[in-house]
């Protein structure tokens, strides 16, 4: 199926040249905020795309669609991703609607028509990506039960043989002055798996939902990076007069300079 945009289209397929640039300014602009971005069983994660595919994922920060990106860069750079954006937001910036982001409008009959009808078309588009965040809006990653709203559950009865992966997104402070971003791939899952009502299905894919999300919990709290593939790793270091105070230091004991504050902690 050919993916360009016609008039009346609110799918337009993805600009490599453009995503490529964007992944490249993303690669600086999250290593500015963030001393890393690190995943958890990547195994788990499919490195082709195998009929219709979806990730779906908690939505704790504004930051979500970025991570997403690079993510995306990193494991299937060669297929096309798409995901839902607020109508209104699309329409400032048009920009984004080359990096594969689609106009829903939020909360209204309308909205689910045209979710429903653009992701079918991207669904039945080889070699496609549908990224979603059923919670609707941003939401802690620590309340349970979570409730997801039912557009992905009615999208999966037009496509039983999907495969849906989960992913669990925290934004964390460990050792260093910058934050980390950490995921976690949870169990993938078929659409056939999902039992046949709306309210099962939903119920099934919150279930997986929250168990990459306790997952991804329980390696966080132990602030281990073992536990981790770094994909991206941005700035170490406290400021810059404590990083000179440490240069000093170690240089006076003779001692080697490691920029990351967890290896005061941890030497």
């Amino acid at each position: 199926m050919n993916m360009e945009r016609r008039p009346g289209d609110s799918v337009t397929k993805p600009s490599r040249r453009l995503l490529a640039a964007f992944a490249l300014y993303l690669r600086w602009y999250i290593g500015r905020h963030f001393h890393a971005l690190r995943i958890a069983h990547s195994e788990r994660f499919p490195r082709s795309v195998q009929g219709p595919t979806i990730i779906y994922l908690n939505h704790p920060s504004w930051w979500d669609p970025l991570t997403c990106i690079m993510v995306s860069r990193y494991f299937l750079p060669l297929a096309s991703h798409y995901a839902p954006m607020d109508e209104s937001a699309l329409a400032r910036y048009g920009f984004f609607g080359r990096l594969g982001l689609f106009p829903v409008e939020l909360n209204s009959p309308r909205g689910a028509r045209q979710f429903l009808r653009s992701s079918a078309k991207i669904l039945s588009t080889p070699n496609s990506v549908l990224w979603l965040t059923p919670q609707g809006h941003f939401t802690d990653p620590r309340p349970r039960p979570l409730v997801l709203k039912t557009g992905l559950a009615s999208l999966l009865s037009r496509f039983p043989s999907a495969t849906l992966i989960p992913l669990a997104i925290e934004y964390t402070y460990w050792d260093e002055r910058l934050p980390e971003i950490l995921l976690n791939i949870g169990l993938p899952l078929r659409a056939s798996d999902s039992l046949s009502k709306t309210s099962e299905c939903n119920a099934v894919l919150a279930a997986s939902l929250s168990a990459a999300q306790d997952e991804l919990a329980r390696l966080a709290i132990t602030r281990d990076a073992g536990h981790f593939e770094a994909l991206l790793e941005g700035g170490a270091g406290v400021g810059a007069f404590y990083d000179l105070w440490q240069r000093f230091r170690a240089g006076s004991r003779g001692e080697r300079y490691q920029a990351e504050h967890g290896s005061i902690h941890r030497s």
